[in-house]
């Protein structure tokens, strides 16, 4: 049995959201897609991270990734892979990160589950190390703590 999580935050924004101005996946035109499926669809995000950059969205208005029906969430999956082909055709990246906010909390603003498809490039951030860890700078880092521990059981420093 699928319990159903209440979050009024989210749902409140979502109410909010539907009443000022329409869901922009709700009506996308066939000519915005990149990739289709019967539960999903893939496009072009409105504003890119990096050349490239797109969104799996599931075609059903549905605010969380886990409200999603198991099909769904499949189609999902199925189109991350054909939106992964299109960019290795036209763009080429080095490598990928994945991002799904899910709630206001997360940092959702579209009250409609989309997984980012972010195309990365060398040279394309100073240390990509830590990738979406950088969401709390603070802890983003934990390499550093590492080395600096392991320094520290050595008893000095790593210069000599």
């Amino acid at each position: 049995m699928k319990t159903q999580r209440h979050d009024p935050v989210s749902e409140s924004r979502a109410g909010l959201e539907s009443a000022v101005k329409p869901c922009p996946f709700c009506n996308l035109g066939s000519g915005q897609l990149i990739a289709a499926n019967p539960l999903a669809v893939v496009v072009r995000d409105a504003f890119p991270l990096s050349p490239g950059h797109c969104l799996v969205v599931p075609r059903r208005h549905v605010a969380s990734f886990f409200d999603c029906a198991a099909e769904e969430r499949a189609a999902m999956m199925a189109l991350l892979d054909a939106a992964k082909a299109v960019l290795e055709r036209e763009h080429r990246p080095a490598a990928y990160n994945l991002g799904l906010n899910d709630g206001a909390v997360a940092g959702q603003t579209v009250m409609h589950v989309h997984l980012h498809l972010i195309p990365r490039y060398t040279g394309d951030a100073v240390d990509p190390r830590g990738g979406v860890r950088w969401i709390f700078p603070e802890r983003a880092a934990y390499w550093m703590e590492q080395e600096t521990q392991q320094v520290t059981k050595r008893g000095g420093t790593d210069s000599q």
